[in-house]
């Protein structure tokens, strides 16, 4: 992949939160993507609210849909793309559902034939709203929403996998079909390389849709375990965006780091931009990298009430579109990144990691594949990962770049 990398921003307003489609105030959007302009970056992740624009399984908001068009129109006018999440669904800890599919209404999110064909008809519409913006760069199915369909959520929407598979499937195809050729993509929490039991898989993650999509969160354990300024904690990022290339038939997968950000108290405010420098390096050390997508880019007010202590800081900007000393890492990184050339060499080591999801914790935070991982990091050797069921591939391992192949009891 010899491309630019793309560098760009989760989108949080700095009035109102996501809560401002109730509210919509474009002059207010305007001034927060100058924000974002100023910094250098070339793309922003766009997040309707799915209950706010879809209150009925028959009612796709026209008005809504019209000021999504405007935030996007808003965009091209300050030289940014946009990609949007359309099922949303979870944010920051908050479930937006519509009613249609909660209480009375209960229905499965991922199963339930009239859900399902709501859920493809309201991405449709909203790709279809965008097909013909040239800075539209494609919808994602929706934001994390593997977390209703497992554990820990509290009243989970359950489905086997071969389900979510079709579900998928009929998700990208809506998109497809509203707004042909652009880059459609799902994307899942870590739980999907992480957890044993849930539906959505890694291959799923690394096969279907157009990249690959990975959200670090070093609260995951990383950080408690490894510090801060940990080889693992700094390189957690990378370490996801590698894992990935296990389990993708396309040697050459682009890989899209959608979510990355600098959880205090984990990782402290006056800490945050180092860890920005050091995660974004380290990411740019990857082959076949698509871009970098910081959470987020502005400040959760602290008018809203009930945010997780770490949600109010994560942004780049303040809610007064100020930058923070972590924007101005990213802004250095994005323009470094565009002066230099990409193309980082072939990690020639591959870790072995087991092929079946119901072993994937191994790979977690703790897990015997994780710690090597990153014992070979902290060695220089590079490392990325392979299948068991691929380690004896000879033309898979050349199609890579893979010269060297061990198992976690090889590494000292």
């Amino acid at each position: 992949m010899s491309s630019a990398v793309r560098f760009g921003v989760n989108y949080t307003p700095s009035e109102g939160w996501f809560h401002h489609w109730l509210d919509f105030d474009l002059d207010s959007v305007r001034a927060d993507l100058d924000s974002i302009a100023e910094l250098g970056l070339d793309h922003i992740r766009v997040f309707p609210i799915w209950p706010y624009f879809q209150p009925n399984r028959s009612l796709i908001r026209p008005r809504a849909v019209e000021q999504l068009v405007a935030v996007a129109d808003a965009a091209a006018e300050r030289g940014l793309d946009v990609n949007v999440d359309g099922l949303q669904g979870h944010l920051s800890s908050f479930d937006f559902l519509p009613a249609w599919t909660q209480t009375w209404h209960r229905r499965n999110l991922f199963t339930d034939p009239e859900v399902v064909e709501g859920q493809a008809e309201y991405l449709r519409t909203l790709a279809a709203a965008l097909a013909d913006r040239p800075n539209f760069i494609g919808m994602t199915v929706g934001n994390e929403i593997n977390q209703f369909s497992a554990g820990p959520h509290p009243d989970p929407d359950r489905a086997q996998t071969d389900l979510v598979d079709a579900w998928l499937e009929r998700m990208l195809t809506a998109c497809e079909k509203g707004a042909p050729g652009k880059l459609h993509l799902h994307a899942e929490y870590d739980a999907a390389w992480y957890q044993d039991d849930m539906p959505f898989t890694p291959a799923q993650a690394a096969r279907r849709g157009a990249v690959t999509a990975v959200h670090s969160w070093v609260f995951n354990g990383t950080a408690q375990r490894h510090g801060r300024t940990g080889v693992a904690t700094e390189h957690h990022a990378a370490y996801l965006i590698e894992l990935s290339k296990a389990w993708a038939d396309d040697p050459a997968r682009p890989v899209w780091l959608q979510e990355v950000g600098a959880p205090a108290p984990l990782v402290p405010a006056e800490h945050a931009a180092v860890f920005t420098e050091a995660t974004v390096a380290n990411a740019l050390d990857c082959p076949d990298l698509w871009g970098v997508t910081w959470w987020c880019s502005h400040d959760v007010s602290r008018d809203l009430a009930d945010f997780p202590e770490l949600e109010y800081g994560l942004g780049l900007l303040t809610n007064a579109r100020r930058p923070k000393d972590s924007a101005r890492a990213l802004a250095r990184a994005a323009r470094s990144a565009r002066e230099q050339a990409y193309a980082p060499k072939p990690r020639t080591t591959a870790l072995v990691v087991p092929t079946e999801p119901a072993r994937r914790s191994l790979c977690a935070p703790g897990g015997p594949v994780f710690e090597a991982f990153f014992r070979l990091t902290a060695d220089g050797a590079r490392p990325t990962t392979v299948l068991a069921s691929r380690a004896d591939d000879a033309e898979h391992l050349t199609a890579r770049g893979i010269t060297e192949v061990v198992t976690p009891d090889q590494v000292p």
